[in-house]
């Protein structure tokens, strides 16, 4: 079969909604947990308000993928979930700094939190699935690549202007402390509504301007009981989901609570003084972070396409592994800097290599009609880590004597366990244009 041109097109729409949603999820990571430390100083109360998001990307993203999958709609799939959810989301942001604004207790701000995550989430897993939709095999790591390098680029563009307008606030104000001072002047607000103006945007463009292809007959849809238990019954998958929950519960352990690390290793303690001193730092040193995920995102992609799948996801791994290692031992801010620069390289061959994975797998075993509930557990075993990083993090810590440093070597253990199962996944390498069509049997394989 001949095979189609590459659509630069589709890809860059595609790129652009990535970077709308990594903006958002930047302006968590970013503003969340230094905002949280004006309520409480527990480092497990506040670990487990950011996991909700893990709780809601636990359940809404293989629930809204599977009935993605069969709708009958002239508007698409995948579109109407991205336009639904992209509107919601870009109101929810507002919600969230005007909460904030307010004064609101812990528990309201915790609600507009969570309004903002099941917003977010309403259309992760339709926005997956419209790359495999749209691009073939053998051509999706180029995608993934592309794909991979703008949503890293929105994390880039919200961490480097919340540090921005934070250093801009401490020289107005005189104050100190980054968030504090920011939170004192009008400047607060800029990163929520250049969120909103990008989820809203971004979902409004995919909508009225990227057209899906014609879905796929559905002979006999599987029930979602039956969907559920066939990620179970092969192996490859269950390895690959496996592996993933693994890897990024490694990130979110650094992700969720850097700035707890850096008020630990550069001030000796995570007080609420500390972290909001080390707020500007942790902005500026995520955006380093992913610049150098922008640097690992593109040879990835092309690493997965060329040298091999399993291989690339390895390689990734390993270089993401090892700062972390030498994490237990940094002092300086220097070292956390090169630290977090190195392992920002290999997260975007990682990530660039294992977003094609099910959408390959699913065009091995002849089930390209049911992208939207596999990238929907792809989520979920990406929101699941949020979860049990926020918990289990937040609980070792204050386990530990508010020691943040210990999550640095726990997180490197995480990543090396997963790298055997990507290395035992049977089919991962087999894939290809000119592979002969695989036999519908193969699927439940042992």
């Amino acid at each position: 079969m001949e095979r189609k041109a590459f659509n630069w097109g589709v890809v860059l729409g595609l790129a652009l909604l990535g970077f709308s949603r990594s903006v958002g999820w930047a302006l968590n990571k970013g503003l969340s947990f230094p905002l949280l430390s004006s309520y409480t100083n527990s480092a497990f109360v506040r670990g487990t308000i950011l996991a909700l998001e893990g709780i809601i990307g636990l359940v809404v993203p293989p629930l809204l993928g599977y009935y993605s999958d069969t709708l009958q709609s002239k508007h698409g799939r995948r579109r109407p979930f991205i336009m639904i959810g992209g509107l919601l989301a870009g109101i929810a942001a507002l919600i969230v700094y005007t909460a904030y604004a307010m004064g609101v207790p812990l528990w309201g701000f915790t609600l507009s939190l969570g309004f903002f995550y099941l917003s977010m989430h309403l259309y992760t897993a339709q926005y997956r699935a419209l790359m495999p939709d749209t691009v073939e095999s053998g051509q999706r790591g180029r995608a993934s690549g592309v794909i991979t390098l703008f949503e890293w680029a929105g994390n880039l563009l919200l961490f480097g202007l919340a540090g921005y307008l934070i250093a801009k606030a401490i020289d107005e104000t005189g104050e100190s402390e980054g968030i504090k001072a920011l939170a004192q002047t009008p400047y607060l607000k800029i990163p929520f509504l250049v969120t909103a103006a990008f989820l809203i945007g971004a979902a409004l463009f995919v909508y009225f301007v990227i057209r899906e292809p014609k879905a796929p007959k559905i002979e006999e849809n599987e029930s979602l009981g039956d969907y559920l238990k066939s990620i179970v019954e092969n192996r490859d998958f269950l390895k690959f989901y496996t592996a993933q929950t693994l890897w990024w519960m490694s990130f979110e352990f650094i992700g969720m609570f850097l700035y707890g690390i850096l008020a630990y290793i550069l001030h000796g303690s995570a007080t609420e003084e500390n972290i909001k001193a080390v707020t500007s730092l942790g902005l500026y040193l995520m955006a380093l972070f992913n610049v150098t995920v922008l640097i690992g995102a593109l040879p990835g992609g092309i690493i997965y396409d060329k040298l091999g799948r399993r291989l690339s996801i390895i390689i990734g791994g390993v270089i993401f592994a090892l700062p972390q290692i030498w994490g237990w031992f940094i002092t300086s801010k220097t070292e956390i800097a090169i630290a977090l620069g190195v392992a920002g390289i290999g997260w975007g061959v990682l990530m660039a290599a294992s977003y094609p994975v099910i959408g390959d797998l699913l065009t091995k075993f002849e089930r390209e009609a049911f992208t939207g509930r596999y990238y929907g557990f792809f989520e979920a075993t990406r929101s699941l880590p949020v979860l049990l990083a926020g918990v289990i993090g937040g609980a070792i810590v204050d386990l530990a004597g508010k020691n943040y440093r210990v999550l640095f070597p726990i997180g490197a253990l995480l990543v090396l366990l997963a790298m055997p199962m990507v290395w035992f996944m049977k089919n991962l390498d087999e894939i290809s244009e000119k592979e002969e069509e695989p036999r519908n049997e193969e699927w439940k394989e042992v």
